[in-house]
């Protein structure tokens, strides 16, 4: 049976990743790799700190989930093909397509083609291009190795582990130990150059996607405390923006700290214990984007980057305008971008990870 509140929580959460986005390429925070402050006022630059915590956590939890109900219906052999080509395929031979277009706006916003060499040969240039337009790609990156790693981990799954698990994991449990493994988890495997390879706190949320979060009960037990839980991710996020605000979130030991953590945590018991809840059915605009969810995903970037990058450059336009028509451009052309990508041969395959049937679905 299809599990609606988990296309509910990935297409929500991609529609936040869309969002964020936006936000990030004008922010006052971080200044590598983006526009940077066109408006006198910032406090848009709030939406991050409450977002970054948690949102690509909670999408690590659900592709554990998504994994395990997988693997009950499939063998080995097919997981790992159906990841490769979904995961892997558009991460590395997809950037060689199309993901260079991406790379070539990445360092047009940074300033590198200033810092090149005049006599650097196009081929060179290509493949520099070809690794900066990696870009948001790098988390479905870290999903097909997380996939690869669980192959090992699989075995622990066993009959009795089964057994001990019918009747839920238990909220306090949830609540109290892992939490705290979670914080540990994140101070390690964090990779020191690119901060977004956090592999020890993505690799937690997703194991205990697969082996905690994937029994119904559990899931059933966090919707009886839905409202508590938002109420406390709530307030949690609250103080971490009021105590963290101006610095930057996304590296350590604010990305990292441990009400970053526990905000991240809380939030993601919230979004699973609510959307279970409340959310567990079919929608007719989710049923619409969940086709075309991973295709947003991968492609969204590109035409807000553009779009920023030659509004910014060539136009007098006012701040308020600039964001509007960004977010129309990330949000309309990522999906214009999929449903053009998605019909052409081999192109598809190399960026969507799609044969012959379009079925455009992150798992």
């Amino acid at each position: 049976m299809r599990k609606h509140y988990i296309d509910n929580i990935r297409c929500t959460t991609i529609l936040l990743v869309v969002l964020y986005h936006v936000i990030y390429m004008f922010n006052s925070i971080i200044s590598e790799g983006v526009i940077g402050s066109i408006t006198v006022f910032h406090g848009q630059d709030i939406i991050q700190y409450f977002l970054y915590p948690w949102f690509m956590v909670i999408l690590f939890v659900i592709s554990g989930m998504s994994a395990k109900y997988y693997l009950d219906a499939h063998n080995i052999g097919e997981f790992v093909r159906a990841r490769t080509r979904k995961l892997l395929v558009p991460s590395t031979i997809g950037l060689f397509v199309t993901g260079w277009i991406q790379g070539y706006y990445n360092m047009a916003i940074s300033g590198a083609f200033e810092n090149m060499p005049a006599n650097m040969s196009r081929f060179f240039m290509y493949l520099i291009m070809v690794v900066s337009g990696t870009g948001v790609l790098w988390t479905i990156q870290v999903m097909w190795i997380l996939s690869m790693v669980l192959l090992v981990f699989r075995r622990f799954d066993s009959d009795k582990w089964k057994v001990q698990r019918e009747s839920g994991t238990g909220i306090i449990w949830l609540l109290t130990v892992f939490l705290l493994l979670c914080y540990l988890s994140a101070q390690v495997f964090n990779t020191p150059i690119i901060p977004v390879y956090r592999f020890g706190i993505y690799g937690f949320s997703f194991f205990t996607g697969y082996f905690i979060f994937s029994n119904e009960k559990t899931v059933e037990e966090l919707k009886c405390f839905a409202i508590p839980l938002l109420i406390t991710a709530g307030i949690l996020g609250i103080i971490y923006t009021v105590v963290y605000y101006g610095k930057n979130y996304a590296v350590g030991p604010t990305v990292n700290c441990p009400l970053a953590i526990a905000y991240a945590w809380i939030m993601c018991l919230a979004v699973l214990g609510s959307s279970k809840r409340w959310f567990d059915r079919k929608y007719d605009a989710i049923e619409f984007l969940k086709k075309r969810s991973f295709g947003l995903y991968v492609f969204h970037y590109l035409p807000l980057s553009a779009c920023a990058y030659y509004l910014h450059t060539y136009t007098n336009l006012p701040g308020v305008i600039l964001y509007v028509l960004t977010a129309v451009a990330a949000f309309v052309g990522g999906l214009v971008l999929n449903e053009a990508v998605s019909r052409i041969p081999v192109v598809r395959w190399c960026s969507l990870g799609i044969r012959k049937e379009r079925k455009n679905v992150l798992r």
